[in-house]
């Protein structure tokens, strides 16, 4: 048995019933390695909701979404974040969406409660509901916000893989992404929704896949008909759901058991080029990779440089005489105010023009 497992016993990988809080003050403390919350928005719906020719929207209208006053659900964040910040451990972070009507109000009682806020995340529905009345901008977003537990927290955050999940351009705090519809949408024997505010899973898995790693605990507090679960098990993690609807925790039981998780490699995250062994150009020479004397060019075999045993570069143009490292001199030769010599320099192999950063790889992948 883990150490893991021994902490969170037959909590794992399972729906609790009952009140979120309680639930939640029962764990072992600094247990879970992030928490992705979906509260109530507290709407504040003032009737029944009409499309123009008289049908009733179906809208959030539910008994868990109602508060007496916004003391009240600000009494109900406070001590459901409480809980959660205990339950989390010391480097891991809280995802919280929620609306106009209730994000602002969560922010501020994250920030009194020691949560470091990193990004505030804008989810574009690409397929909003319209605003029947004429009388506001359509509601097209939510906001997510995406907090360390602490200021300090050396949190987990898988910057290479986003950026390989949007086209090798780093990812930006805005996504598009639709709403939960279709096949997706869980649905009840009468044909109507399950649950009324149903997240896409491609939502959960962006969150997952940005700030967790496979084997950690995900926490979510606001289960319903599990996302969050269905796309931790997925993704090689482990979760804790906690849901007082018995009726909606059954639900979410029946479709986390029908999920087969993906391979343990495919599901690994994209190491970070921070995380890779430092590798002197000195190295490429002491192996036998570059040999001294060796000359070196830009890609389009305009400029020069010529390899010394000490690992310096050494060049003559127009610029004038240059020695020093391969960043030093690559950005004398250019008159540039800096240079990654890695990818500026290239040398030649069986025809063809490379950058030298291709042998520090061949020696990265030998240790």
């Amino acid at each position: 048995m883990t150490h893991l497992e021994q902490m969170l016993g037959e909590n794992l990988d399972r729906v609790l019933v009952g009140d979120c809080i309680e639930l939640m003050q029962r764990l072992p403390e600094a247990s879970v390695d992030m928490v992705f919350a979906d509260p109530p928005y507290n709407l504040q719906l003032g009737g029944e909701l009409l499309r123009p020719d008289n049908s009733k929207v179906d809208a959030v209208d539910d008994d868990w979404d109602k508060f007496a006053d916004f003391a009240r659900y600000d009494a109900f964040t406070r001590a459901w974040l409480a809980a959660a910040r205990r339950a989390l451990k010391p480097e891991g972070t809280l995802w919280v969406i929620g609306s106009y009507h209730n994000i602002f109000r969560i922010g501020t009682a994250l920030q009194d409660q020691g949560f470091w806020i990193l990004n505030d995340v804008v989810w574009r529905k690409s397929n909003p509901m319209p605003n029947f009345k004429g009388k506001r901008f359509t509601n097209a977003h939510e906001t997510l916000i995406w907090a360390a537990r602490g200021q300090r927290s050396r949190y987990t955050f898988n910057y290479d893989s986003m950026k390989e999940l949007n086209e090798g351009i780093q990812m930006r705090s805005d996504w598009l992404l639709p709403l939960c519809t279709g096949g997706e949408r869980l649905k009840g024997e009468d044909g109507k929704k399950a649950h009324p505010t149903q997240k896409p899973e491609a939502l959960l898995f962006r969150c997952l896949m940005a700030a967790s790693n496979p084997g950690d605990v995900i926490l979510d507090p606001f289960f319903g008909t599990g996302t969050t679960g269905a796309v931790a098990r997925r993704l090689g993690r482990r979760f804790i759901g906690l849901e007082r609807d018995p009726d909606y925790a059954a639900i979410a039981a029946k479709r986390i058991a029908q999920i087969e998780p993906l391979a343990g490699e495919d599901v690994s995250p994209k190491p970070s080029k921070r995380a890779e062994p430092r590798i002197p150009f000195g190295v490429l020479i002491e192996a036998g990779l570059l040999q001294p004397g060796t000359m070196l060019s830009d890609s389009s075999g305009r400029l020069h440089a010529r390899v010394r045993a000490d690992g310096t570069l050494s060049a003559s143009n127009s610029l004038g005489d240059h020695r020093g490292s391969i960043h030093q001199v690559g950005a004398a030769v250019q008159g540039a105010p800096a240079c990654n010599g890695w990818t500026f320099w290239h040398f030649e192999q069986a025809g063809a023009r490379l950058p030298i950063d291709h042998l520090r790889q061949q020696v990265r992948a030998g240790l």
